[in-house]
């Protein structure tokens, strides 16, 4: 897997593209006046990992209590602004590490030049945000629908309007909740400009569906070394999000945060109840951030070889289990004591 060469910048302390680590945020769903709640929910969202957190900011009241959630949070924060650039420019001054806007939608080009140039000496990126929901009106004319091409003209147009302001601190998403359509559009986009790219499926759906949406749309392109920053959309508490998040770049190995676990499906030959057992033990690595390995499987046949391989795991037989440390045999285990063994020895590592 060779990634994409992409120019690094910055939010806060997070670098983004130029080789940096491929970074997991999240967006809370809070009301942003709400100034209490929302700070409550991105300390949820930092516990979980989330690297970068965007808010919405839909008036002034919203962006006004930016600066005193900014003041309260240990990870940095973008505004989410539409329509007014007079919103993006008190976001600005109430210390957000980014914005998401789009320049050709908050007003003239005076207003727009206003906002480029607030953040171009406060040193504040600017994510361009294309969804396919919402493209220009002459775009869905030309083009019938929305379309890979119709998303990419769409970001250049503004990306040409930052970069006639001589501003590429640019991050830029080509969102669509259609994967096909949202993985041709990084694509094309991708030979066309060397911005790092936020990469994402929109209103992917449900924790469920929408973790599957978002795992084949993301991890194909992460696999093709296409993105520097991710988001996970699920309708839900965005804790998920940062979960799944982490979940796709283990999977891919470009990230190593957190433990690992390793579950047979089960079959016939299984003869132990393993689901709740499995179940447990996952509820469990939530609250671990090491990069351990940690195997519950159900059989002799490929378990044994499996626990082997991890930190720590477990085989389980007839009413028993053996329990694997390092790859070597710690003990055989009770069934019923099968867990509690496994997180006492989990805890020691």
């Amino acid at each position: 897997m060779v990634r994409r060469d992409t120019k690094g910048i910055k939010v806060g302390p997070v670098a983004i593209g130029g080789g940096a680590p491929v970074s997991v945020q999240s967006m809370t769903n809070t009301d942003t006046r709400d100034i209490a709640a929302t700070v409550q929910q991105i300390e949820q969202l930092a516990r979980a990992g989330c690297e970068i957190v965007r808010v919405a900011a839909p008036d002034r009241e919203a962006a006004e209590a930016l600066k005193g959630i900014k003041e309260q949070i240990a990870i940095p924060l973008i505004a989410d602004i539409h329509f007014d650039h007079r919103l993006a420019l008190l976001a600005l001054e109430n210390g957000v590490d980014g914005l998401r806007i789009n320049p050709g939608n908050i007003g003239s080009a005076e207003k727009v030049k206003a906002v480029v140039d607030r953040a171009k000496a406060k040193g504040i990126p600017i994510r361009i945000g294309v969804n396919a929901g919402s493209l220009e009106k002459e775009l869905l004319a030309k083009y019938g629908h929305p379309t890979p091409e119709a998303m990419v003209e769409s970001a250049l147009r503004h990306i040409d309007i930052l970069e006639k302001l001589n501003f590429d601190l640019i991050k830029i998403s080509l969102k669509a909740s259609d994967v096909p359509l949202m993985l041709q559009a990084y694509r094309l986009l991708s030979q066309r400009v060397n911005y790092p790219l936020h990469v994402g499926v929109t209103e992917a759906g449900t924790v469920t569906s929408g973790t599957i949406k978002s795992s084949v749309g993301i991890g194909t392109l992460l696999a093709e070394g296409i993105g520097d920053t991710i988001r996970v959309s699920l309708t839900g508490h965005p804790v998920h999000e940062v979960r799944v998040g982490f979940e796709i770049l283990k999977v891919l190995g470009l990230r190593q945060k957190g433990a690992t676990l390793i579950s047979c499906p089960t079959c016939g030959r299984c003869e132990i109840n393993l689901i709740p057992i499995a179940e447990q033990v996952e509820a469990k690595l939530l609250e671990v951030d090491k990069p351990l390995k940690v195997a519950v499987m159900g059989c002799v046949v490929n378990g044994p070889g499996e626990a082997r391989e991890a930190d720590i795991g477990i085989a389980g037989g007839k009413g028993v289990g053996l329990l694997f440390k390092k790859g070597e045999v710690i003990r055989k285990v009770k069934e019923d004591e099968l867990v509690q063994a496994l997180l006492e020895e989990l805890d020691k590592l």
